[in-house]
């Protein structure tokens, strides 16, 4: 049975999350006010910070930079683009 929450990214009630997708109070945080589809647009975003960065999740220093920008991404003003990322063309 899914549940729905009034998603702070999309602005929009939507189908929200089965788990909670990170521990702590950020998991929780964002298990009650994030729908299933921001979720998904913030794995793709965290992949291309991965990617541009060449970061490395396992690091302490690269998780924390990630779970900054989940904070941001969500709840800030929004996780930004490095500057020298180009999307590809489709």
């Amino acid at each position: 049975m899914s549940r729905n929450v009034q998603c702070v990214k999309l602005d929009k009630e939507a189908e929200g999350l089965a788990t909670l997708p990170y521990p702590g109070e950020l998991g929780k945080r964002i298990y009650e006010q994030v729908s299933k589809e921001a979720w998904k647009m913030w794995l793709g975003h965290q992949t291309m910070l991965i990617n541009e960065y060449r970061l490395t999740p396992i690091e302490p220093k690269a998780r924390k930079f990630l779970e900054e920008e989940m904070e941001k991404f969500f709840f800030g003003g929004g996780s930004e683009k490095p500057k020298e990322f180009n999307a590809p063309e489709e």
